[in-house]
């Protein structure tokens, strides 16, 4: 009985984490924090521009997993601190876009100018 305890807890906790990363808006459109529409989790638009775009995109769709100031919560490669003096700005692109290594891909999610804006501001993180 007991392993089969650990076996449905294991079960929930996997479910919990897989659901707590990438996660969506499911209230359809609001307002961002920088003024730009929020679809599907995804902050568009805003008049704040570069960091402060950047800083709303991660909050609305990184913080779940990579944490309020990028110090990770979920698995051993989630610490962005010092993300940019171990990838290139190409890599971290990539890892946005397609995910891997636990991460949930964020192309379709987020646009090309999201990804880059995001990539700029965490290649910028040494």
């Amino acid at each position: 009985m007991t392993r089969k305890l650990a076996v449905i807890l294991l079960s929930l906790t996997l479910i919990l984490f897989l659901g707590a990363c990438g996660q969506k808006n499911q209230a359809g459109e609001n307002q961002g924090t920088t003024g730009g529409t929020t679809t599907g989790g995804a902050t568009t638009g805003g008049t704040s521009g570069g960091t402060a775009n950047a800083e709303a995109i991660f909050k609305q769709n990184c913080v779940a997993c990579h944490g309020n100031n990028l110090e990770g919560k979920l698995g051993p490669n989630t610490n962005l601190q010092k993300v940019g003096a171990k990838l290139s700005k190409d890599q971290i692109v990539n890892q946005i876009k397609n995910g891997g290594n636990g991460m949930t891909p964020f192309k379709g999610v987020l646009s090309d100018d999201q990804i880059n804006a995001l990539a700029d501001w965490l290649a910028a993180k040494k």
